[in-house]
């Protein structure tokens, strides 16, 4: 009798074990974590990437981003170069990693002032087979980047500060807030990264940022500010609300 239960203990534990986990899941998801945190991955662009706490889960409207980049490229007939692209604020390196995933002769840099979500990042890019292309540094946007590239990308913490109380339980308490917090009108990310990244693009290179809803006149205007023009209507995402502004810059 004992010699059976000690040959069914160790399956019984396995059993609990599942259990545990499968109850876990469960309390924290009725608690408001995303489904991604919880198995800590998510898919972007077909591609399955890890999250930290330092980066933001990868949405689907930010994608709408990587479209706008890569009609872009593919318009100049420029996708089979070696290009340079920046991404900076890459968070979990969600669109710098789709970016390469498609342009195969591209070299990407990606930017972060968390070193935890640079090392997600990096794990990403290893796991995907491009770290060979990627580089990630700490840094705030594009300070102390060396240009020039052929493409600027971000997706900025660009909601209000005294709105981030009324997001989504999943989004407020998850998400870190430093990738969320835009300052008082939304806006602090885009005057620091526009002004730089004009600096740094090539001539006819191109600035595409994800923005919030109803920001696509504000932040036009700091590109044409900063001496780049528009290179068409926003991108709208999938819900139809405008996601993706970019500019070009033009030779002087």
């Amino acid at each position: 009798m004992r010699a059976g239960w000690e040959r069914r203990k160790p399956y019984r534990r396995r059993i609990d074990h599942r259990l545990t986990t499968r109850d876990e899941a469960i309390r924290r998801r009725l608690a408001g974590e995303p489904v991604a945190r919880i198995f800590g991955f998510k898919e972007f662009w077909g591609l399955p990437l890890q999250l930290s706490a330092a980066t933001l889960v990868p949405r689907p409207d930010t994608e709408t981003v990587v479209e706008r980049a890569l009609e872009l490229i593919r318009a100049d007939g420029s996708s089979d170069r070696r290009l340079r692209i920046a991404d900076l604020g890459t968070g979990s390196g969600a669109i710098l990693l789709a970016l390469l995933s498609e342009l195969r002769n591209a070299h990407g840099f990606g930017t972060d002032i968390s070193v935890q979500a640079l090392q997600t990042a990096t794990q990403n890019a290893k796991q995907l087979g491009l770290a060979e292309r990627a580089t990630f540094t700490i840094a705030n946007y594009a300070g102390g980047l060396a240009g020039p590239f052929d493409l600027i990308v971000s997706n900025p913490p660009y909601i209000r500060s005294a709105d981030i109380a009324g997001l989504a339980v999943e989004v407020r308490d998850h998400d870190p807030r430093a990738a969320l917090d835009g300052g008082t009108d939304g806006l602090d990310a885009y005057r620091t990264l526009i002004s730089q990244s004009a600096c740094l693009l090539v001539p006819h290179g191109v600035l595409v940022v994800e923005i919030g809803q109803g920001q696509e006149s504000d932040v036009e205007a700091l590109m044409t500010a900063a001496g780049l023009s528009p290179t068409g209507p926003p991108k709208a995402d999938l819900g139809g609300i405008p996601r993706a502004v970019s500019g070009r810059r033009l030779p002087r």
